[in-house]
């Protein structure tokens, strides 16, 4: 599954796909994180990998508002949109 994504200032579209390196490059606070459990941590700036990107749930076609789920780290994954990323 590849979801084109139209990049603004550079003009042309970028292909994420799972198993992509991407970067938080809005601010983005969590309070999830297994580290900072229960306060506010703000992703800006981490990197991680795209384990799935969400189109379907049981089968059905959703259109989730935060498709693109990002593994930061063994414990740690978040839910994004593809706006808050960047491929590096």
């Amino acid at each position: 599954m590849e979801i084109v994504v139209d990049k603004e200032k550079l003009g042309v579209n970028v292909v994420m796909k799972v198993g992509d390196r991407v970067r938080v490059k809005e601010s983005v606070v969590v309070y999830h994180h297994p580290e900072h459990r229960g306060q506010a941590f703000d992703l800006k700036g981490s990197e991680g990998e795209i384990s799935a990107i969400v189109t379907e749930w049981q089968g059905r076609p959703v259109s989730a508002n935060l498709p693109f789920l990002v593994q930061f780290s063994k414990k740690f994954k978040a839910h994004l949109r593809e706006n808050e990323l960047e491929v590096i």
